[in-house]
């Protein structure tokens, strides 16, 4: 049975274990990769030798030379295990839904699914999950019983408190000692001058970074026409307003809030891809795996 057939709304709605979706999904487009997504990714010093003509002028080490009067090329290693950390935001924001899934749900699917590549690769993958602190923490492994733990981890999030993802990321990078892929999946709700800096804090220690934001259309479009009640879902807040005179303002912000986020990821290089909740994420997520192998 096709990937696409396997994983409709409905027939997606009967799965009732993750590891389910994600076999599924990553047999559907991994399967037929002759790379892998995340090839090549950590390529560490190993040791200096001495010149030689013809070397690439670029690997020569001007410190060295400046000290000794001699020329020397560094020398790298690459370390084909990667080290990965998911972080899933399980904020009270990630809780909305205008139709079967929540952002949450989306955000538990990515997580699966990029827990069992990363094991197939027998590489090594950790997860948090995080609201307005780290509520858990599995460090990275390779062994089959750590999937099962990721799995388990993923069956019992629900949304939470307030979102304070700067803090928590700032937290894991203080945590994480070696260099490794962090693969953030948020919808970002947060300040976007707190996001920077803890983004910052992880180029600042050369790790690299994926920013997956799983958004509702709802909250792009802003469709809402007649007098609605709006709930806050990391608070008891509740009102009543008059969607067509706050939807310019509301448009206004939410773009400028997207804008920031996408010029701090452009800014450190980091990749960003955003999934929605109406559209089937194998599809965007097979596209951004299949970009990153061509890269």
């Amino acid at each position: 049975m096709a990937v696409q057939d396997i994983l409709t709304a409905q027939r997606l709605s009967a799965f009732k274990r993750l590891e389910l979706i994600a076999r599924g999904v990553v047999e559907g487009f991994i399967t037929g990769m002759h790379d892998s997504p995340f090839k090549g990714f950590a390529v560490e010093f190993a040791e200096h030798r001495e010149y030689v003509a013809g070397d690439d002028l670029k690997h020569l080490d001007w410190k060295l030379y400046a000290k000794l009067d001699r020329y020397y090329i560094k020398q790298y290693e690459e370390d084909t295990e990667v080290r990965a950390h998911i972080v899933l935001d399980t904020s009270g924001s990630m809780g909305y839904s205008s139709d079967v899934y929540t952002k949450l749900d989306y955000g538990r699917f990515i997580a699966a699914i990029f827990s069992y590549i990363f094991l197939q690769q027998n590489d090594s993958i950790g997860i948090v999950t995080c609201d307005s602190k780290m509520n858990n923490y599995l460090p990275p492994r390779s062994t089959p019983s750590h999937y099962q733990q990721i799995i388990n981890t993923l069956d019992h999030v629900a949304p939470g408190n307030d979102t304070g993802l700067g803090n928590v990321l700032h937290s894991l990078a203080n945590l994480i000692k070696r260099r490794a892929l962090i693969i953030i999946i948020s919808d970002f709700f947060d300040s976007p001058e707190d996001l920077a800096r803890a983004l910052s804090h992880f180029s600042h220690k050369r790790h690299e970074v994926i920013v997956c934001q799983v958004l509702d259309r709802k909250e792009i479009d802003f469709p809402f026409r007649d007098l609605t009640q709006f709930e806050c879902l990391e608070s008891t807040l509740k009102i009543m307003v008059d969607p067509l005179r706050i939807k310019e303002e509301y448009n206004k912000q939410f773009a400028e809030h997207q804008r920031q986020l996408r010029k701090t990821c452009h800014r450190l290089r980091i990749d960003f891809f955003q999934i929605f909740t109406d559209e089937p994420f194998e599809r965007t997520l097979a596209a951004y795996l299949s970009k990153r192998v061509k890269r």
